[in-house]
């Protein structure tokens, strides 16, 4: 086994100072009235019982060829002896860490992160680095499902500490579970920040790692999507799919699926988003993944949705519905009730759909609080962690080559693909509502289980999707000719989106605001809202996005 760093920063097997020299005279005294051994039988033929006695209080400093006698008449490892830790220790810590992953694909992630939790503590007492770096990987990965986003973003960081002295591919699943975790709380900015500055330091350096580029491309496509920045998601898409061959993860490979098919369905190639889809889904099957193939029925139930089979939409999102919620997947469950409740509207079900939006922005900021258009780009920095200075040259590049840059056609809405993404334009009167990255389901529609979830959207948490639920509910309030509340939630999904950078969605909804009030008559407003849509939809995602990130030698 290689050496691995101590707790403390010292290689396994050294011995430095007074501390550990105390600590190996205990060890070796409890070791040896274990074993019944007197100071000379330990001690001889080599040293002398005088000698072992120092040892043992401490008060001399013993050789390794000293060490290595003693561990070979004690009968264990030298490892052990100098650092207290069995070298089966690391073999149980893995397999609790088997168990743990095992419980995180299968069951409740409040149930996989007590697991994962003992394995950090004792991965932590033992000083082994390494294994405690996975576990506080899974607890970041658990947060994310229950949607304790900042919780996450403290165990990915946690990680990249632990393993700062490491090479940036030993880095990059805690940059990319950090990164998700902003994506999440609609941070989308600083989402692509971290994922291109570790694609770029990789490409830089030489370290053309296969299995972290396409961790990190896979993950770009969703935050890329949702900015409106289409060319740079297809390229994501493109440069995974190459990538794919020379890494052996089925779980990954899935995942690169499903990030695929979010490409596909932006270009309005539904059956091969579906075919993508389905492979993800076999993949999810055979490794019983729950949550990934609950993810794989919200996607299937979205392209549904675009392609018009609203009644095959609404069966894939109640399976994935009840699939996390099973899991108790708070964040991810709301999301797909957003989803649901624009099938449930367009099917004409629409007190179904509000019923079962109104609960989940129970703690989202009040509807008449949000900005007018115009002068809506105040908006706070996301939770107040966006303090990381962005690339140089950020903010004010133009729009990646190929960026859509028309306008939304009159009358059509922009969906989300599940996780966040796709900015593409639904058919004629369909809804954007957000697909997976999500939150919590609170009441379902009337007639099913009515169990409340802990978790709602809230502008930290699920931006993007608490502002396509504000937009539904604007366009249930306008279909009834009510026009102060379809005004109210249409500014406050502004409101929520704005910060987000959500370039499609902010177009759509200033067209929605404009026409409302054109019908009003106040079409000095109107003009302001059309403007402020022109101008989101003119250049998405420039205002972030710098030049894109190098590409590895393929």
């Amino acid at each position: 086994m290689a050496d691995r760093s101590a707790g403390d920063g010292r290689k396994a097997g050294t011995v430095t100072g007074a501390e550990s020299t105390a600590e190996i005279g205990r060890r070796v005294l409890k070791l040896r009235t274990e074993r019944g051994f007197t100071q000379r039988m330990l001690a001889e033929p080599a040293y002398t019982a005088a000698y072992v006695s120092t040892l043992e209080a401490g008060k001399v400093r013993p050789s390794e060829a000293a060490l290595r006698h003693l561990a070979e008449r004690l009968g264990v490892s030298y490892e052990e002896l100098t650092t207290g830790r069995s070298p089966h220790d690391a073999t149980r810590l893995r397999a609790a860490l088997t168990d743990a992953r095992r419980a995180l694909a299968t069951g409740a992630a409040e149930d996989a992160a007590g697991l994962f939790a003992e394995v950090r503590d004792e991965a932590e007492r033992l000083g082994f680095a390494e294994e405690r770096a996975s576990a506080l990987l899974g607890l970041g990965d658990c947060a994310l499902e229950t949607g304790d986003l900042t919780v996450a973003r403290d165990h990915f960081e946690a990680v990249e500490r632990l393993l700062s002295g490491e090479p940036l591919p030993r880095r990059v699943p805690a940059i990319r579970g950090r990164a998700v975790a902003h994506l999440l709380a609609g941070e989308l900015r600083y989402s692509c920040y971290l994922l291109e500055s570790a694609i770029d330091e990789l490409n830089a350096s030489g370290l053309h790692d296969p299995y972290a580029l396409l961790l990190l491309y896979t993950a770009a496509i969703a935050p890329y999507m949702d900015m409106g920045a289409h060319a740079r998601a297809v390229r994501a898409a493109e440069l995974a799919l190459a990538l794919a061959p020379s890494v052996d993860d089925p779980g990954l490979i899935a995942r690169m699926h499903r990030g695929v098919a979010r490409t596909l369905i932006a270009e309005g190639r539904t059956a091969e988003a579906d075919a993508s889809l389905a492979k993800a889904q076999e993949l999810y099957e055979q490794l019983r993944i729950h949550t990934d193939l609950a993810h794989c029925h919200w996607m299937r139930g979205y392209v549904h949705a675009q392609d018009g089979n609203l009644e095959r939409a609404e069966r894939e999102l109640r399976t994935a519905r009840d699939m996390l919620a099973s899991k108790r997947a708070a964040l991810f469950t709301v999301q797909v009730e957003v989803e649901l409740a624009d099938v449930l509207r367009r099917r004409g079900r629409t007190a179904e759909a509000e019923a079962l939006l109104l609960p989940l922005l129970a703690h989202s900021p009040a509807a008449g609080t949000a900005p007018a258009p115009g002068g809506t780009d105040t908006a706070p920095a996301p939770g107040g962690t966006n303090t990381t200075p962005a690339p140089s040259g950020t903010n004010t590049t133009p729009a990646p080559s190929g960026t859509d840059t028309t306008a939304a056609p009159g009358g059509t809405d922009t969906t989300h693909a599940p996780g966040g993404t796709d900015t593409t334009h639904a058919p004629s009167g369909t809804n954007t509502t957000h697909a997976p990255s999500g939150t919590n389901t609170t009441h379902a529609p009337s007639g099913t289980d009515t169990t409340a979830y802990e978790a709602g959207l809230t502008a930290d948490r699920g931006a993007v999707h608490a502002g396509g639920a504000h937009r539904l509910l604007g366009l249930i309030a306008d279909e009834r000719g009510d026009a102060e509340a379809a005004e109210e939630h249409y500014c406050a999904a502004l409101s929520l989106l704005e910060r987000t950078g959500a370039a499609g969605d902010l177009a759509d909804l200033c067209r929605l605001l404009g026409d409302l009030l054109r019908r009003e008559g106040r079409l000095e407003a109107a003009m302001d809202a059309y403007r402020t849509g022109l101008g989101h939809r003119a250049a998405p995602g420039t205002t972030t996005l710098g030049p894109a990130p190098a590409e590895p030698p393929m």
